[in-house]
């Protein structure tokens, strides 16, 4: 078999140069009402995506002072993420799993929350780039206690503050998760993959399959 040594090397250029993805886990097989991990630092430019093991959840992003309710509602000209609620058993029968993927734009700490029910003032809640350094009392902690006293949980929808972002979502995957397990908090929790990899190896196979 004869191979294009141009359509080999175009399909590798994706491998260049790295993205990190931060896998983070919504749920788990057990149903538990958390983020795995529910704190993580990523860099500008770094993916963090959301793999939907359980149930039916969201990943909304808030402001600090403000948990369980959208930050479009208390920030002027803010464009804050929501994902959607992602129901894992209409994707089960295909032996997929929902995964909605964002970009991280700044360092600015990113609160999050689940606007499911009462999740959010469950404590399904977490922060990307929490800065305890510049601020002591802004801590996931604190997040959570006062998640569980904020009188209502809304999503952007409910709350008329809906708007478009720069993230992507509503996707289901049958690519593994780079955790030995994607269902094993503990092992999902914190992991790291390289996107570019993930695509130039798969642009690597369709060339392959093509010729």
């Amino acid at each position: 078999m004869h191979f294009s040594t141009g359509a080999i090397t175009a399909a590798l250029l994706g491998v260049s140069s790295a993205q990190l993805v931060h896998v983070v886990s919504v749920s788990s097989a057990n149903k538990s009402l958390a983020f795995y991990p529910d704190t993580l630092t990523a860099a500008v430019g770094d993916m963090i995506q959301f793999q939907f093991l359980a149930g039916n959840h969201s990943v909304v992003q808030s402001n600090f002072d403000n948990p369980c309710t959208p930050i479009q509602a208390h920030v002027a000209n803010a464009t804050g993420m929501f994902s959607g609620y992602m129901n894992v058993a209409a994707s089960a029968a295909t032996g997929m799993i929902p995964v909605y993927t964002m970009e991280v734009k700044d360092k600015t700490p990113i609160w999050l929350y689940c606007s499911q029910g009462k999740h959010c003032e469950a404590g399904m809640v977490m922060v990307v780039n929490e800065n305890t350094a510049a601020n002591s009392t802004r801590s996931l902690a604190n997040f959570k206690t006062l998640a569980a006293a904020a009188p209502e949980n809304l999503d952007p929808l409910s709350s008329g503050t809906s708007s478009s972002d720069d993230t992507t979502g509503g996707t289901t995957s049958s690519i593994p998760s780079p955790s030995a397990s994607a269902s094993t908090p503990a092992q999902a929790g914190g992991s790291v993959v390289s996107l570019s990899a993930w695509t130039g190896l798969l642009s690597v196979a369709a060339v392959l399959a093509m010729l």
